[in-house]
């Protein structure tokens, strides 16, 4: 944790029927994102088996209290366009240090 703030896992689903529409409004949400690149533990896209068709997205970011979340999540560009269902978030504990080799940020 990072000062008296907690760590939130957010999943995120798409609705179905959004691909075109995730998309197009792709560059807005990385930049809304990046806004919050100090205080990010990791963040991505959630794919079918495939590993290409998106499905959503899984995000753990510092957050002061869950009200601070839902307020980031209200703005969020994707969750503004209507991309995503409603979200799943959970505070996180890490209980395991990082991967040796885990595969590196695009």
């Amino acid at each position: 944790m990072i000062g008296d703030e907690m760590i939130f896992a957010i999943l995120l689903m798409d609705r179905p029927g959004t691909a075109e529409l995730r998309v197009q409004v792709r560059p807005e949400h990385r930049a809304y994102l990046a806004q919050l690149s100090d205080r990010m533990a990791f963040a991505g896209p959630l794919t079918s088996e495939d590993g290409k068709t998106t499905v959503g997205s899984l995000l753990a970011i510092d957050f002061p209290s869950r009200a601070d979340v839902d307020a980031w999540l209200k703005d969020e560009p994707f969750t503004k366009a209507g991309v995503y269902e409603k979200p799943i978030i959970h505070v996180f504990t890490n209980m395991w240090p990082q991967k040796v080799g885990f595969p590196p940020a695009n």
